[in-house]
């Protein structure tokens, strides 16, 4: 399961987009435990200490920290619980059918249909011609629980927070845009390294070479190995290797100590300016 997150406008508070329906209508709010007897995901959200309040949404859960509280170290715990709760296939609100009979998903077919259509024009009329201009390309491989799974080619990761907004816009079931080799089930990541190694990238690393127009993914945990892929302005940049060893790496083994090797699988060839050239 992919949650996406997404601050708000109150710094207090944060979305988590799951990726699949959480209400089917309306919007619950609950300010303690007691408020939360209807819903079980919410009582488990609020065994965390510093989660003061919880709204439901129809695609998201909304979570309202307590003022001392650091997102860094809730967060993922955050996460852990919803992720651990609907994996579980254990309902949002009491009374609600969280397992579709087959009359809803042959219905649900059908609006996937009809959504992966508007995404398809949307990307051939609005995404593509932007894209190709730069050098790169974007191909559409699945929509699926609001995840809209593509493959960027060259340069084109650079557009994905754009590329998500305007699917986001015209399609409102849309959650998140990814790439097609985040789509894959990786083990790795949900391991006590793992999102250690995602919460470094996320607040210490990726925002620094965004100002370069840069991002580094992290693809996967395997023992003491970390796999990473630089993306945007990080793929094919000439600094890109003195990036990694003396920036991403030091700050990953800082912070998970038994990491012994980060590899980055990035396709440098790719990139506007490669820093691997082949020997003549």
């Amino acid at each position: 399961m992919f949650i996406q997150t997404e601050q708000t406008p109150d710094a207090a508070t944060m979305k988590f987009f799951p990726g699949r329906t959480v209400l089917a209508s309306g919007e619950m709010v609950f300010s303690s435990l007691e408020d939360a007897a209807k819903s079980p995901l919410a009582e488990q959200l609020f065994q965390i200490d510093e989660v003061a309040a919880i709204a439901l949404g129809s695609d998201f859960i909304a979570v309202t920290k307590s003022e001392s509280a650091n997102w860094q170290l809730i967060k993922p715990m955050i996460l852990g619980a919803i992720m651990e709760h609907l994996m579980a296939g254990q309902p949002v609100v009491i009374g609600e059918d969280s397992n579709p009979t087959a009359e809803d998903e042959s219905d649900e077919a059908g609006d996937t249909d009809e959504i992966v259509a508007q995404i398809t024009e949307l990307i051939e009329t609005r995404v593509r011609p932007a894209v190709t201009q730069d050098g790169g390309d974007v191909i559409f491989q699945e929509f699926k629980n609001g995840k809209v799974v593509l493959e960027f080619q060259g340069s084109a990761f650079r557009f994905k927070d754009g590329i998500t907004n305007i699917l986001r816009h015209y399609v409102p079931e849309v959650v998140t845009v990814v790439d097609h080799r985040d789509a894959k089930p990786k083990p790795g990541l949900e391991t006590p390294n793992g999102k250690a190694i995602a919460e470094v990238l996320e607040t210490q690393i990726n925002p620094a070479v965004a100002a370069h127009g840069g991002h580094i993914a992290l693809i996967d945990v395997e023992g003491d190995t970390v796999y990473i892929r630089l993306e945007g302005g990080c793929q094919g940049c000439g600094m890109a290797d003195v990036t990694l060893k003396q920036g991403v790496e030091v700050e990953i083994k800082r912070a998970v100590p038994s990491i012994a090797h980060v590899l980055d699988v990035t396709e440098h060839q790719d990139g506007e300016n490669p820093y691997y050239q082949p020997s003549k």
